[in-house]
């Protein structure tokens, strides 16, 4: 049968003359004909097995489709006609927005092709195929697929990229949420090529897209596949929401700020030995003296100091050798022509960090980096006495019911969606996270079992005084106690929710719901 069927065989459908490319670099053009060459060849071979018969596929014929050129600055349609393109395929080049080589280049082909979109600099150089793609299949209906780094799925790039895009009416048809991808290959038998240890990870998100349709879409997440009605820019299934940077909360709660800004660390900043070593020459210093934490001293339990000269008169500089250099330093650095004017005004107060927020209470610290593999960011309650640099985001007026609501599943899930990236750990940002949460409306037995379990959780980080917060919310070493009260905290902030308390109830549901109460209260 299988014979009889391949009797009306005239030849291959698919041939590498099919194929389009266009490659930057001309070594790299060669490898890419090499390698369609070599494909074509292996499948020919396959076919020759399966129909039973000799094809006449050697020497391989030359094509001439993969262009040497800079793809954003090339018309596609001169590499291939519209009418004959039916995918668009690729993995972009992983360049942040921060991290741009040949910058002044690649900020042309930004401004070029996002020419009068708002914050477009912002943007990682990847969503440049996605623009030019998008502009090609409007009304057609070619499908594309890239594979790009998260960052265009998260974050203030969200809002930015995604409603350019879907001005041209087009829909995600399938996509792979975060998966790490660390650029080795593999050997004959699967296991992975060793390479350079230098060679970053890289957090990747695969996207395929088409005009607009009402076909069931895939969604494949941590291994798992579900079909959904719609996947937003976010890659949850939900409508098309976007989060906006907004300077202040949307909900009635304590405002967020950034923590202080030195201005100039050789200046300000001390280690332990410098501390020392200052006080054993002016003890009296001891009161200018303050500990000093960002995100990675606060987590992982390291100690640094700044002077802090608040209360400082003009005669306690002038009367201190080290302060008064140490300020005179400051104050000629700030007053640099060649600074930025807002450095310069800032020279008539030397001894003031460049910009100050400590609260005069204790206060609520939210560290702006914190490692990809915890549950939960480590945020918590700090004393005034404690200077909170600029890597940190800090709450001042602040209760037990508002570390509760912050600190659980609820805003970790939100925060998870919603905010950036650095690498791969989160980048905590007030005016994309935490300014855009719903808070929820609890009644006041709520609010009361929501300040026990936040208690609860604090009693339980003092059991274990010796052990950086690095070691209690590391997932392999996080005590039970400590799990058992988030556990406890997070069932409360879901029941003031109103959300169901299941397993069921997945993360993606749980934003789906915040996205809900964020588009109501973005209404108002």
């Amino acid at each position: 049968m299988q014979e009889q069927s391949l009797l009306g065989f005239d030849g291959p459908k698919v041939s590498i003359g099919q194929f389009y490319g266009i490659e930057i670099n001309d070594f790299a053009v060669t490898v890419a004909k090499t390698a369609l060459w070599i494909a074509e060849s292996q499948m020919l071979k396959e076919t020759e097995t399966i129909v039973n018969r000799d094809l006449d596929f050697l020497p391989l014929k030359s094509y001439a489709n993969i262009v040497e050129g800079n793809a954003l600055r090339i018309d596609w349609e001169t590499v291939v006609p519209k009418d004959k393109l039916n995918y668009i395929m690729g993995n972009p080049p992983f360049v942040g927005a921060r991290q741009k080589k040949d910058a002044d280049e690649q900020k042309i082909d930004l401004r070029n092709i996002f020419e009068n979109v708002s914050k477009a600099g912002n943007l990682d150089y990847v969503s440049c195929w996605y623009k030019k793609a998008v502009d090609i299949m409007f009304n057609t209906g070619i499908r594309a697929a890239f594979v790009s780094t998260n960052s265009i799925t998260q974050g203030e790039q969200v809002s930015v990229l995604w409603p350019e895009l879907l001005k041209k009416n087009i829909c995600i048809d399938f996509a792979y949420r975060t998966f790490r991808w660390d650029n080795r290959g593999v050997d004959r038998s699967g296991n992975k090529i060793k390479t350079d240890k230098k060679m970053a990870a890289v957090h990747c998100v695969i996207i395929g897209f088409s005009a607009y349709n009402n076909k069931p879409k895939i969604l494949y997440d941590n291994g798992n596949l579900k079909t959904v009605k719609h996947i937003n820019a976010y890659l949850i299934d939900f409508d098309d929401v976007f989060v906006y940077s907004r300077s202040k909360p949307i909900c009635n709660v304590p405002k967020m700020q950034y923590g202080n800004l030195c201005g100039n660390t050789e200046n300000f900043i001390l280690s332990e030995e410098q501390k020392n070593d200052i006080l054993s020459k002016e003890p009296a210093l001891s009161r200018y003296i303050k500990p000093y934490i960002g995100s990675e001293e606060y987590i992982n339990g390291k100690t640094r100091y700044c002077f802090w000269l608040v209360d400082a008169t003009p005669k306690d500089i002038v009367n201190s050798s080290e302060l008064h250099r140490r300020v005179k330093n400051i104050k000629d650095y700030r007053s640099d022509p060649l600074k930025p004017e807002a450095t310069q005004r800032k020279a008539s107060v030397p001894h003031l960090f460049f910009s100050i927020s400590q609260p005069k209470t204790n206060y609520i610290l939210m560290p702006r980096t914190s490692s990809e593999n915890r549950k939960y960011i480590p945020l918590g309650f700090v004393s005034p006495d404690i200077i909170a640099s600029d890597a940190c985001e800090i709450i001042s007026e602040t209760t037990l019911y508002h570390f509760g609501i912050l600190t659980s599943n609820v805003h970790m899930a939100w925060m998870r969606t919603v905010c950036g990236r650095l690498k791969s750990d989160y980048r905590y940002s007030k005016d994309i996270v935490y300014n855009n949460f719903p808070w929820p409306n609890p009644t006041d037995e709520q609010k009361k079992k929501i300040e026990e379990t936040a208690q609860a959780i604090l009693d339980a980080r003092a059991l274990y005084p010796d052990c950086s917060l690095a070691d209690l919310y590391d997932e392999v070493t996080m005590p039970p106690e400590l799990r058992k009260a988030h556990q406890a905290n997070d069932k409360a902030v879901m029941q003031a929710y109103g959300f169901p308390v299941k397993n069921d109830f997945t993360e993606s549901m749980c934003v789906a719901e915040l996205m809900k109460m964020y588009q109501e209260l973005v209404k108002e």
